[in-house]
């Protein structure tokens, strides 16, 4: 496998893909791959030159994604994530595992548990967290239902890795809830 030229890269984004790819061939399962993932990332999150400034312009309206590698067989792709201060994603669920690693900045995240089905299903509010610059964490489906956002007044620059081909899928997103939130 070979890493595209055709997208702008670096030496230590080379070899973030390289330690990551190397994850990935152990096939492990899924919760453990994320979480050798997030441990990989960490070493290059305080790296200046991570990435290329093309990854790090942002949006007005939302939050944006760059795709900045994904595997030529579709085991995992990197994006580069800029928040902008107050933008959030929708509370969803992934496709995949999934690693953020934050790379400037503060990722302000909310974890949900999905209760009850039907007309009863609700979401509980399991947890929140600041992920700060240089920290990663992964997980995998079930039990990936969460909210990010920039609650901060500066921008965010995130590195998110996912077990999926997100370049054919244009999201890692699964499904969004819209649900009714309560305290248990």
């Amino acid at each position: 496998m070979s890493i595209s030229t055709a997208a702008p890269t670096t030496k230590a984004l080379d070899d973030l893909v390289c330690a990551v790819r190397e994850v990935v061939r152990l096939e492990r399962p899924p919760a453990e791959s994320a979480r050798l993932v997030a441990d990989r990332l960490e070493g290059f999150l305080t790296q200046p030159d991570l990435l290329p400034d093309e990854y790090r312009e942002g949006d007005p309206d939302r939050y944006r994604q760059h795709l900045v590698h994904t595997e030529s067989d579709g085991s995992f792709s990197v994006v580069a994530l800029v928040w902008q201060p107050g933008q959030a994603t929708p509370i969803h669920d992934h496709v995949a595992w999934c690693v953020a690693g934050v790379y400037e900045g503060a990722e302000t995240e909310r974890r949900y548990e999905l209760r009850g089905a039907g007309p009863d299903a609700r979401l509980v509010v399991a947890a929140d967290a600041i992920n700060y610059a240089g920290t990663a964490c992964g997980f995998a489906p079930p039990g990936d239902i969460h909210l990010v956002r920039n609650t901060g007044t500066a921008p965010v620059l995130s590195i998110h890795i996912y077990g999926a081909n997100i370049g054919k899928l244009g999201t890692s997103v699964r499904r969004e809830y819209r649900l009714p939130i309560a305290d248990n």
